[in-house]
This record gives C-alpha cells, sequence and structure tokens, in this order.
C-alpha cells in the first residue's frame, strides 16, 4: 500500500529531527467542546470493528504529554475558547497511533490528542490551529489525522477507476491549498465541487483546518503523498512550512 510506505518512510524522507512532542488532531475524537487526553501513559484504543484479529494485538504505548495538553488548554483559552475541557482517562484511537506506529515506530515521543467539533464548522477549526501556532517554535509536530475524500458507503475496488466527485474534490483542494486560499478550505462547503458527496460529514476534514491554522496564513503547503484506495479514498498527504 502506497500510503503505508509513505509513512514508514517519514524519519527519512519527510522529517529528519525528532519533534520533543506530537499533537494529534484525529477525525475519530468528536466532542461537543475542545477537549484534549492529559495522560502520562497513552493506553491504544481500538475503535474499529470486523478486523482481522492480529491488529487488535498491535499496541502503541507512547508516553502521555501533560504538560503540552495544558499548554494546548491554556493557548485555545487564551485564544477566546472558554470550554476546553481534559480528558484524564482517554488513549490514543485509531486514527492517531496507526499512522504514528509506522512514523514513528519506537512510540517513545510524548503523545497527546486535541478533539474535533462536528457541529461547528471550518472556520472555528482554522481558528483553533491559529490559536496553537505557537507551539511550532516549541518543537511540537501537529498532525492533523483526517482524510482528503472520506465517503466510505461509495467505495469501490483498488482497481476501479477514481470517480469524478472525489477526482474533482481531490483536484480543487490541492489547488486551493498551493495557492493559499485559506477562506476556500474554509467554506469547502459552498466552494469544493461535490462537498457533501465527498465529506457526508465534515469530521474527516476538520483536522486538516486546525493543521492549516496552526501553519499561519502565509504558510506554504507541499504535496508529499499522493495514493487512492479503494477507488474513491485519497491519501494526499500536505506539509505546511511558514515563511517566517
Amino acid at each position: 500500500m502506497p500510503a503505508r510506505s509513505f509513512l514508514k518512510s517519514w524519519q527519512q524522507t519527510i522529517l529528519q529531527d525528532k519533534p520533543s512532542s506530537i499533537l494529534v488532531i484525529s477525525a475519530h475524537w468528536e466532542t461537543a467542546d475542545q477537549t484534549v487526553n492529559v495522560v502520562n501513559h497513552n493506553s491504544t484504543i481500538y475503535d474499529f470493528y470486523g478486523f482481522p484479529k492480529p491488529l487488535y494485538q498491535l499496541k502503541y504505548p507512547a508516553p502521555g504529554a501533560p504538560k503540552l495538553a495544558k499548554r494546548v488548554k491554556d493557548l485555545l483559552t487564551r485564544s477566546g475558547f472558554e470550554r476546553v475541557k481534559e480528558d484524564k482517562t482517554r488513549g490514543l484511537d485509531h486514527g492517531a497511533w496507526i499512522p504514528l506506529l509506522l512514523m514513528y515506530p519506537e512510540a517513545d515521543i510524548p503523545v497527546c490528542q486535541l478533539s474535533v467539533q462536528t457541529k461547528l464548522d471550518g472556520t472555528h477549526h482554522y481558528n483553533m490551529g491559529k490559536a496553537l501556532a505557537p507551539l511550532r517554535d516549541e518543537g511540537v509536530l501537529i498532525i492533523g489525522s483526517g482524510s482528503a475524500t472520506h465517503n466510505l458507503r461509495a467505495l469501490g475496488d483498488d482497481n476501479d477507476p477514481v470517480p469524478s466527485w472525489a477526482k474533482d474534490f481531490d483536484t480543487w483542494l490541492k489547488e486551493s491549498l498551493l495557492n493559499g486560499r485559506h477562506e476556500d478550505i474554509n467554506h469547502y462547503e459552498e466552494k469544493a465541487p461535490h462537498a457533501k458527496m465527498v465529506h457526508p460529514w465534515p469530521e474527516h476534514f476538520y483536522p486538516l483546518h486546525v493543521a492549516l491554522g496552526a501553519a499561519g496564513e502565509e504558510a506554504k503547503a507541499e504535496l508529499i503523498h499522493h495514493s487512492w484506495c479503494e477507488a474513491a479514498l485519497s491519501y494526499a498527504s500536505y506539509r505546511f512550512k511558514t515563511t517566517t
């Protein structure tokens, strides 16, 4: 699988220097209010069903990042997000630990998660990211773990052609990011082709908004991986570099 190979090569080809800690915004943690997990040790959450037994035997025992979690809460609160909560029991869901298992298999970097709010919009999540921008200078790797396209009811086989609705959205996303059209991304429901077909629910798109906001308005987007799975699932991955 190309995406797997890409993630396994992360330390060699994308980010040679290890971050001091990692913040993951995962599509698989939805809450009414912004919430961070504040734990000393991360458990491995198997929040999926019907897969082969060996997958449920994998572990990713990364240390928690309580100091980072408190910092995230403080930055959000100071930026006007008044209902930021702490979860002192939650570990890492598969939106976090599966990519990290491939990227940093040593599991020796402190990790915390930040939830998404599906009843709110892209601008809300972009502003969350803007509040977290200082983390860029603190050695923190911010990962938005979602999917460029995500309609599981419309998937096909790997040998099927990519449907036009998925390809059109994926192309629009690439052009919008590479040309710095952040407001178009924030209002993707109106701006993007086939937006509701591609993302019937927004939780897999909102992690991108947080990562984009954290990078800053002048950030340059770079497409660092692109592949398709089951015809309609885009694994397009972007890195945002600041110019300041």
